[in-house]
C-alpha cells in the first residue's frame, strides 16, 4: 500500500509542471517571449504606450464602454515583472489614462486593461526592430475630440496697452498678428542624437524652443505655438500639418546636429530642396532626421488625405525665396553667438519642411556629438543666447518682407 502514493506524487508534479509550461508556450507551440520594457508617454495630443519584446507576438485588442476601457490581449507572452509593475508607469497627470494593469488571461495569453478617463479612439500597431530598439507594440490612445490649436491661439490676441508697438502698419490703430510655430525637433521614443556626455537632442531641442516661445510671446504682435511642449513622438507630417491648422506665417524647427567625427562644430540654417542637397553632409544630415518617422514609431496603416496634396504642392517658389530671406536672417545672427558650420544657408530634403505655403527653416543650433558644443547646449545662458538670436532674425525678417494681410489683427488703441 505504500508504493503507490511516490508514482501519484510523480504523475502530480508532471502535471503541474505541464500546466505551468503551457503558460510559457504560445498557441502555435513556440517559447513565449519576454516583455523587456514598458514605456508611457504622456501628452495633450495624445498619450502612447510602448511594449518592447524580444519576438514578434499576436494581439486582438477592443474597446469596452461603461467604464471606458482599452482590452489587449498578448499572445505568448510571459508574465514577468516587467508587466506586473506597470501601474506604476501611469501618472496622475495623464489626460487619458486612470491606470493600466496586466494579468494572466489564459494559458499563452497576457491581458493588458487599460481604464480611461474619457473617450479615445486607439491606434494600435507594431513595430519591427530599428535602431536600438527591439519589437515594438505601439497603443496610440487619441481622444474623440481633439483640440483645436487654432482656437487656442485665438485666446492670445488680446495685446496690454503698454505693450503695442508705436509703429503702425495697414489700417490706422491695428497691426497685424503673426504666428510662428515651433518644432522642436525628435522627442518621445526618438531621442534624436546623443552626445558623449549622454545629451540628448530632444530635451536640448525643447529647452531652447521654450526659451524662443517666451520671447516671441512677449512680443506684442507675435504669437507662438510649440508642435510639442513635452517628450512625446510626433511625425514629420503632423508637425507640418500642425503649423497649416493654425495658419502659420513661419514654421521653425529647432534641432542639434550630429555627425560621425566629434570635430565638426557650428550652427547651421537648412531651408527646403527640391532638386538636391547643397552638399553631400547636407543630404546624409536631412536622411538621418527623416529617418526619425521610422524610429519614433508611425503607424503605416492610417492614411492621411491631406499629405498627398501637401507633398505635391511644392513648386511654390515664392515660399522657398521666402525660406531663403528667413534662414539668411537667422544665419547672420547666430554668427554672433556660435561659430558657422557654413557660411550660407544649406538646402536639403528634410520632410519636416515641407509645408508648401509656409517659409519654413530648421536651425541646427550646434554639435551635440562635438563635447563643446554639447556642454554649450546644457548651458541655460547660452540657450538664452541662442534663442535672442533666432528672435532677432526672425524680427529682421519681418522688417524687410512685412507680413501679408489676414483676418487676424491686433488694435493698438
Amino acid at each position: 500500500m505504500s508504493e503507490p502514493a511516490p508514482q501519484f506524487r510523480r504523475r502530480d508534479f508532471l502535471k503541474y509542471a505541464g500546466a505551468s509550461l503551457a503558460l510559457l508556450v504560445s498557441p502555435a507551440g513556440q517559447a513565449a517571449t519576454s516583455i523587456l520594457a514598458v514605456r508611457v508617454w504622456p501628452a495633450r495630443d495624445y498619450t502612447r504606450v510602448t511594449l518592447e519584446y524580444q519576438q514578434p507576438i499576436a494581439f486582438t485588442h477592443m474597446v469596452v464602454k461603461n467604464p471606458e476601457r482599452l482590452v489587449v490581449d498578448l499572445e505568448g507572452v510571459e508574465f514577468n515583472s516587467v508587466l506586473q509593475s506597470l501601474p506604476n508607469k501611469i501618472s496622475e497627470t495623464d489626460p487619458y489614462i486612470r491606470l493600466i494593469r496586466a494579468g494572466r488571461n489564459k494559458p499563452g495569453v497576457v491581458r493588458l486593461v487599460i481604464e480611461l478617463k474619457t473617450e479615445i479612439q486607439p491606434q494600435v500597431f507594431m513595430l519591427k526592430p530599428v535602431g536600438e530598439y527591439g519589437h515594438r507594440m505601439v497603443l496610440d490612445l487619441y481622444p474623440t475630440v481633439a483640440d483645436d490649436p487654432l482656437l487656442a491661439l485665438l485666446e492670445k490676441l488680446d495685446v496690454p496697452a503698454d505693450k503695442a508697438p508705436r509703429k503702425e502698419t495697414g489700417q490706422p490703430g491695428v497691426i497685424r498678428m503673426v504666428t510662428i510655430v515651433l518644432d522642436p525637433g525628435h522627442g518621445g521614443e526618438d531621442p534624436g542624437a546623443i552626445g558623449r556626455g549622454g545629451s540628448h537632442e530632444k530635451n536640448v531641442t525643447l529647452q531652447v524652443a521654450r526659451r524662443l516661445k517666451a520671447k516671441i510671446d512677449a512680443e506684442p504682435n507675435m504669437r507662438s505655438m510649440l508642435t510639442r511642449d513635452g517628450d512625446f513622438f510626433i511625425p514629420l507630417h503632423q508637425r507640418v500639418q500642425k503649423a497649416r491648422r493654425v495658419q502659420a506665417d513661419l514654421f521653425v524647427s529647432v534641432h542639434a546636429d550630429a555627425f560621425i567625427k566629434p570635430t565638426a562644430r557650428g550652427s547651421s540654417v537648412f531651408v527646403l530642396s527640391e532638386n538636391g542637397a547643397s552638399s553631400s553632409a547636407a543630404r546624409w544630415l536631412a536622411q538621418r532626421e527623416n529617418a526619425a518617422d521610422l524610429i519614433g514609431g508611425v503607424n503605416l496603416d492610417v492614411k492621411d488625405p491631406h499629405l498627398a496634396r501637401t507633398l505635391l504642392d511644392l513648386s511654390q517658389t515664392a515660399t522657398l525665396n521666402d525660406s531663403l530671406k528667413l534662414g539668411k536672417a537667422v544665419l547672420g545672427e547666430l554668427g554672433g553667438v556660435n561659430t558657422l558650420h557654413k557660411p550660407h544657408v544649406e538646402q536639403a530634403g528634410f520632410a519636416v519642411l515641407k509645408a508648401p505655403d509656409i517659409p519654413s527653416i530648421l536651425i541646427e543650433t550646434a554639435f551635440i556629438s562635438n563635447p563643446d558644443e554639447e556642454r554649450r547646449l546644457n548651458d541655460e545662458d547660452y540657450q538664452e543666447k541662442m534663442a535672442e538670436a533666432i528672435l532677432k532674425g526672425i524680427k529682421g525678417y519681418f522688417a524687410k518682407n512685412p507680413p501679408l494681410a489676414k483676418s487676424k489683427l491686433v488694435r493698438l488703441d
